[in-house]
C-alpha cells in the first residue's frame, strides 16, 4: 500500500470501497478528525457517506462537500444529566438508523465506521453486520465509562450499563481505531480485543486547516497579554479551575494586564460565565460562545499562550486533546495539568501544572508571560513536532492501513475477483 494517501485507492470487486461513517456528538466537518478521515478515504478512492447531527454553521439536511456525502439530523437534546442521556441518544439512533437506510439505497456501504461516544452505534452497525454481512469498525473517541465518572463522579447503575455497551461495542466490531497506545490498552483489556484487530490512529491537526492570521489586538481588551483556550465548555474541561487561576492572577498576583479569550459552547457555558461574575473575573474573561474557524484562529493567533484546564482524572488522563495539539500548530506554548496523554503529545511545548491546582496554573502561565524567549523556543518546538511527528499526514496512512487489513481479512479468503485490496491509482491525485 502506498503511503500517500493521494495515490492509492481501496476498492472491492472492482469498484470503490464504500464507507459510512455515523457520528453523535459533533457535526461534520466540524468534527476535525472525522472530516479528516472522511477526506482521506475520499482521495483513497472509497465512496464516503456520513451521518451527523446538524449543528452551528452546519444546518443543511445533505451536501456534498470535498467528495463526502453528509446526511444531517436534527439534535433537540442535549443532556446535562445522567438522566437525560437515554432521550439524547435514543433520539439520535433513531436518526442514524433511518438515514443508515436512507444512505444504503443512494450509495450504499460495505463497513460501518462509528465514532463514539456514545457507545450505542454498534446496535445499528450490528443490524446491518448480522442481516447484510456489513464490517463494522470502531473509532474510539472517548472512554465512555471514565467520561460519566468525570462529568458525576459516581460507579451507579448508569456506569456499569456504560461499561456494558463499551464492551459490546469491542466484540461487535471487526477491528478498532485507538487514538493513542492508552486507549489501545483499553481495547485489549476491557474490550478483550485481538491485538491484530486494534490500530493507533491519533487525531493529528489538518495543516492545511489551519489558519495564520495577523493578531487581532482588540482581543486583548486594552490588555497586554491574551492568554487563549478553546474548546468544548463542560463539566469535565476545567474551566472552573481556569477561572480560579484567574482570579488568583488578578487578586494574589495584583495583574490586571491579562485576558482571557475563551472559544467554545456547551453545555456548561452558561454555568461558567456565571461563576466568573461570581468569583469577580467577568471582566477579564470574554465567552465567545461556538465560533467560526476565522474567529477561533484569530484567538489563537493573537493569544501570548494556550491553556489546556482539563482536570486530572482517568479519562484527561488517558485521552488526547485535539487543542493541543492545534496550539502547538499554531506554535503557541502551552500550560496544562500534568497528565499522561498530554505530555505524550505536548513534551517540550507545555508547562505541567500540579494536577488540579489553580494557583500552580496560575504562577506558570506569569512565569510564560513574562519570559518572552521561553516561549518563543516552545512555541518553535510544539510547530516542528507537529510537522514532523503529529499531523494529520502523518496519521493518513495508518488509517488506510486499518482498512486495508480490514479488507484483507474480511474479503480476501474468498475465491475469485471479489477480494478488496488497495492499488495504484490511475486517476490524477485530487
Amino acid at each position: 500500500m502506498s503511503e500517500s494517501t493521494g495515490d492509492s485507492r481501496l476498492v472491492r470487486n472492482g469498484r470503490p470501497l464504500r464507507v459510512l461513517i455515523i457520528v453523535e456528538n459533533l457535526a461534520v466537518p466540524f468534527d476535525r478528525r472525522v472530516w479528516s478521515e472522511a477526506k482521506t478515504l475520499a482521495r483513497a478512492g472509497c465512496t464516503v457517506s456520513v451521518i451527523c447531527p446538524k449543528g452551528f454553521g452546519a444546518d443543511r439536511s445533505y451536501e456534498f462537500i470535498d467528495g463526502v456525502h453528509i446526511y444531517r439530523h436534527n439534535m433537540p437534546f442535549e443532556a446535562k444529566r445522567a438522566s437525560g442521556y437515554p432521550l439524547e441518544y435514543g433520539w439520535a439512533l433513531l436518526c442514524e438508523f433511518f438515514l443508515a437506510w436512507r444512505v444504503l439505497f443512494a450509495q450504499g456501504f460495505d463497513v460501518i465506521h462509528a465514532c463514539n461516544p456514545p457507545d450505542t452505534i454498534f446496535l445499528i452497525a450490528g443490524f446491518f453486520k448480522f442481516l447484510f454481512g456489513k464490517k463494522f469498525i470502531f473509532d474510539h473517541h472517548d472512554i465512555n465509562p471514565e467520561l460519566y465518572m468525570s462529568k458525576f463522579g459516581r460507579k451507579d447503575a448508569f456506569y456499569r450499563l456504560l461499561v456494558l455497551l463499551e464492551w459490546l461495542t469491542f466484540k461487535t466490531a471487526d477491528i478498532s481505531l485507538a487514538t493513542n497506545e492508552s486507549y489501545r490498552e483499553i481495547a485489549l483489556t476491557r474490550g478483550q480485543m485481538d491485538p491484530d484487530d486494534v490500530f493507533v490512529v491519533r487525531s493529528g491537526p489538518d495543516l492545511t486547516r489551519i489558519q495564520l492570521l495577523p493578531p487581532n489586538d482588540s482581543l486583548r481588551q486594552g490588555r497586554r497579554f491574551l492568554v487563549g483556550y478553546v474548546g468544548v465548555i463542560g463539566a469535565q474541561e476545567g474551566i472552573d479551575l481556569l477561572l480560579a487561576a484567574v482570579k488568583t492572577i488578578v487578586e494574589d498576583h495584583g495583574r490586571n494586564d491579562i485576558h482571557f479569550g475563551i472559544v467554545g459552547g456547551g453545555p456548561a457555558l452558561d454555568e461558567m460565565k456565571r461563576l466568573a461574575v461570581t468569583l469577580g473575573v467577568q471582566d477579564y474573561v470574554t465567552f465567545t460562545g461556538r465560533a467560526s474557524d476565522h474567529d477561533l484562529f484569530e484567538m489563537l493567533n493573537t493569544a501570548d499562550v494556550c491553556v489546556n484546564p482539563d482536570k486530572a482524572d482517568d479519562m484527561n488522563d488517558k485521552s488526547t486533546m485535539n487543542k493541543i495539539m492545534e496550539y502547538m500548530a499554531l506554535s503557541k506554548p502551552i500550560v496544562q495539568f500534568d497528565l499522561t496523554e498530554g505530555k505524550v503529545s505536548a513534551r517540550d511545548a507545555s508547562l505541567y501544572a500540579l494536577r488540579n491546582d489553580p494557583r500552580d496554573m496560575a504562577a506558570k502561565i506569569l512565569q510564560l508571560l513574562d519570559d518572552p524567549a521561553r516561549r518563543a523556543v516552545m512555541g518553535t518546538f510544539g510547530r516542528r513536532r507537529v510537522e514532523n511527528e503529529l499531523s494529520w499526514a502523518h496519521e493518513a496512512p495508518k488509517l488506510l492501513s486499518a482498512y486495508a487489513a480490514l479488507a484483507r481479512r474480511s474479503w480476501a479468503v474468498r475465491k475469485g475477483a471479489g477480494e478488496p485490496r488497495v492499488t495504484p491509482s490511475q486517476a490524477r491525485p485530487r
